[in-house]
């Protein structure tokens, strides 16, 4: 760059300084923001999310243009944007399967906070929020379940409803009030197109944003757990930190290039994954008079589904689908362990994390075949186990022996 254009560039900046803190917010959260420099593969996913999550509202936008949210022509205009658009077939399965890779990514990030204590004190206030936005996920992909209006996108949206009816006093009442009718209907589609397309993404772009100013007043956890705002030289910079830009910003854009790549690959090979992403029922018309053999949600809300149908009782297991969710908001108190990282706590710990995700993995496989009594038996089993990695945190964390810190974070 010439002295004459660093010289007008630099005029630029001091007007829009005067204006707007872009330098200010520049270095703050990415030129002088000092994450450890241990970061390791499981740091990639929180990028991930926020990338997404953009691709997820830019889809979104384009889709909407075609679609439209009525009873009678929502399932034609789903096929219009399929057949006729076009790249509308793209676009369409790059949001159905973005849907599928943001519970990927967020699924992922959120075992590394559980390996590596990103819950623990201070960052308490981060995990609460991203539990806010995990569950505000849950609710967006839900509403954006029912828009094709398929079979499968009609009968989940009756079965999931359905379920409110089972409180005491205020069901019924519920019930009507989420519907918006007496039974699912263009009402109902119409309601959960609001939500999905305009509410819910309007809230997660406000938590995503608090998300990540709450992170960076605390600081980024690291794989040893250790904070290193504890130990800085003599000009106050960490001496185990380096400058988020240039150094993360560029390895991201290598695990973007390299996340992009296998994402290509389902949406251009096989965007349905064989029914996971999307179930063959959904390409057939909602019809009210016809219930499909077997009624499930999506994979990635099929563990909490697994919870639901495993108890006899249908207010009993919408309680305990409920408490599974609601117990991770608690996790920041449970754990009472002197270490953060999976790396230094005591052989309890890593045995219970090991149960933990074999137990949510198995309830996700059994909330999407169908119900029997030795499915169910299991189901069962493994949601004592998935309540019980969380119910027993407190003793065998306590009295586990845990290894001594380091100094200093390692390689």
């Amino acid at each position: 760059m010439t002295e004459n254009a660093l010289r007008k560039k630099n005029r630029f900046m001091e007007w829009i300084d005067k204006r707007y803190p872009w330098t200010e917010f520049w270095k703050k959260h990415l030129s002088e923001y000092y994450a450890p420099r241990n970061f390791n593969f499981w740091y990639f996913f929180g990028s991930f999310s926020l990338l997404v999550f953009v691709m997820q509202i830019l889809t979104g936008i384009w889709l909407v243009m075609e679609y439209t949210p009525t009873g009678s022509e929502s399932f034609a205009s789903v096929q219009h944007i399929m057949r006729e658009v076009r790249y509308g077939w793209l676009l369409r399965f790059m949001h159905t399967t973005g849907a599928s890779a943001f519970f990927v990514v967020v699924y992922l990030h959120m075992y590394r906070g559980l390996i590596y204590g990103s819950y623990q004190k201070p960052r308490e206030l981060v995990w609460l929020i991203g539990m806010v936005i995990y569950f505000a996920l849950l609710i967006e992909a839900f509403t954006g379940y029912v828009l094709p209006w398929g079979q499968m996108s009609y009968w989940g949206a009756a079965v999931i409803t359905s379920f409110a009816s089972a409180i005491p006093s205020i069901g019924d009442f519920l019930l009507v009030w989420l519907r918006g009718d007496f039974n699912v209907s263009g009402v109902t589609l119409h309601r959960f197109f609001s939500l999905h397309v305009i509410a819910i993404p309007f809230f997660l772009a406000i938590l995503v944003f608090v998300h990540l100013v709450a992170l960076h007043k605390v600081g980024s956890n690291n794989p040893d757990g250790i904070d290193i705002k504890e130990k800085k030289d003599k000009n106050g910079v960490p001496l185990d930190g380096i400058p988020f830009h240039p150094y993360y910003t560029v390895k991201d854009l290598v695990g973007v290039v390299v996340f992009l790549f296998v994402f290509s690959l389902v949406v251009f090979f096989t965007p349905t994954l064989g029914g996971l992403f999307i179930e063959p029922n959904n390409s057939v018309m909602a019809n009210p008079m016809l219930t499909p053999p077997e009624i499930s949600p999506v994979w990635y809300m099929t563990p909490f589904y697994a919870m639901l149908r495993a108890i006899p009782n249908k207010f009993l297991g919408l309680i305990t689908m409920a408490a599974a969710i609601a117990i991770m908001f608690v996790l920041p108190w449970l754990d009472r362990s002197p270490v953060r990282s999976i790396r230094y706590k005591g052989m309890w710990s890593k045995i219970a994390i090991v149960v933990f995700v074999i137990s949510f993995m198995s309830l996700g496989y059994l909330g999407h075949e169908p119900v029997s009594v030795l499915r169910t038996f299991l189901a069962r089993i493994f949601t004592i186990a998935y309540f019980g990695f969380f119910l027993l945190m407190p003793f065998y964390t306590r009295i586990e022996k845990t290894k001594p810190l380091p100094e200093r974070v390692t390689g």
